[in-house]
């Protein structure tokens, strides 16, 4: 039965109510999503949920001054419980490569291609 006095979004918090807390923010989360969103479209690429979560895992580092490897990024993924295979990420890192998004470094780890940062307005 339909009640004006509940929203219409599927959410079962009254307006005006906090969803989420912290960075776990449902609406900070979509946020930085369509940042990255953004990111791969201007670089022609469609997006995915494993091309968004190996993007977010590489910016959560660089903001910690960490760099990650495939291992790392991997590692990363498995500990937020995204059950993605190694060769899953692995073969995400290296079409991001190709196609500007990502540079691998001499170490071996990876980090946004300097026009991917640009693009989301990081330095």
């Amino acid at each position: 039965m339909y009640n004006s006095h509940l929203p219409t979004d599927g959410s079962n918090a009254p307006k005006g109510t906090s969803i989420g807390v912290g960075v776990f923010d449902q609406r900070t989360e979509r946020h930085g999503n369509e940042r990255i969103r953004f990111l791969l479209k201007s670089f022609g690429l469609r997006t995915s949920l494993i091309r968004l979560k190996v993007i977010d895992a590489l910016l959560t580092a660089a903001e910690s001054e960490r760099s990650l490897g495939v291992r790392g990024v991997h590692s990363h993924l498995l500990d937020l419980d995204i059950p993605l295979s190694f060769l899953s990420v692995r073969e995400v890192l290296r079409r991001l490569c190709s196609e500007g998004v990502i540079v691998l470094n001499p170490d071996k780890s990876y980090s946004l291609d300097p026009r991917a940062a640009a693009a989301l307005h990081i330095g």
